[in-house]
């Protein structure tokens, strides 16, 4: 398959502690502390009434996609958009599959509409009045990667700049059983095609090899949110190559069989 050369535009970051990628980059490289202060996202491109009503992986979203926006200097209303969850909102899931078997005349329609794969994208193109095409995708553990690809594939079939938001929040009850996942964590990116300047990134397909070629080490924050999240030990990796500016290849799970190869050209 022939390599799929990107730019990294401008890069969103919301967890615990830790409100933006300034802040996120420093941490990965040792060099600041997670806030306390910093608990829920609470996302300004979302008029109040929606930001009271919006579920978690909503405000999630849409935080970190505005903050892409924004590092990337690109409008949002004019960005197609891929947005992708290990499996959506799964508090939403528990809640409708428990009150389906014990009451089901009682389910709220409310949470019902938030409860597609979709919500997040829905509420981010309506609030950016965004016209663009929006992709939602979920592909288990590999979801980051399949997403970072799909975003690159666009981006290069279209010549144009793609936002791409990737973001899981809790699992509740059962369902943690399947997917466990006990904090927030979101990752935002506005790539483009590289139309004849340097790539920030170089993508390739492969057949799963031994591992990755090159593993960052975590600081102990970020291996404490890789353990508590899906998207978070899916690009964490990813995200401290490129906070320390590194040269090398990361291997991406794509499938049982199948890695995508991320070349940083530092």
């Amino acid at each position: 398959m022939s390599v799929l050369e990107i730019r990294v535009e401008g890069m969103g970051f919301w967890a615990p502690g830790w409100p933006d990628w300034n802040a996120a980059r420093a941490g990965l490289r040792g060099e600041g502390q997670a806030d306390p202060a910093v608990v829920k996202p609470s996302p300004t491109s979302l008029a109040a009434a929606e930001r009271r009503r919006a579920p978690l992986p909503v405000l999630l979203a849409c935080e970190i996609a505005a903050q892409a926006c924004v590092a990337s200097a690109r409008a949002a209303d004019a960005l197609p958009s891929v947005f992708v969850s290990t499996h959506g909102d799964l508090v939403i899931t528990d809640y409708m599959c428990s009150t389906l078997a014990s009451a089901p005349r009682e389910l709220s329609p409310i949470r019902f509409h938030n409860s597609v794969h979709n919500a997040p994208a829905g509420y981010w193109t309506i609030a950016a009045h965004c016209h663009a095409a929006s992709t939602s995708i979920s592909s288990w553990h590999a979801s980051f990667a399949i997403a970072l690809f799909e975003a690159a594939v666009q981006a290069i079939a279209d010549d144009t700049p793609v936002l791409l938001s990737a973001y899981d929040a809790e699992s509740p009850g059962p369902l943690a059983e399947v997917s466990p996942a006990s904090t927030l964590f979101g990752v935002a990116m506005v790539i483009a095609p590289c139309a004849g300047s340097r790539p920030d990134l170089r993508l390739r397909l492969q057949p799963s090899s031994a591992g990755a070629r090159l593993s960052p080490a975590l600081p102990a924050d970020f291996q404490a949110l890789a353990s508590t999240n899906p998207m978070a030990a899916q690009s964490l990796p990813l995200l401290a190559a490129i906070a320390a500016g590194a040269g090398g290849v990361i291997e991406l799970a794509a499938s049982d069989q199948t890695t995508l190869g991320v070349e940083l050209c530092a």
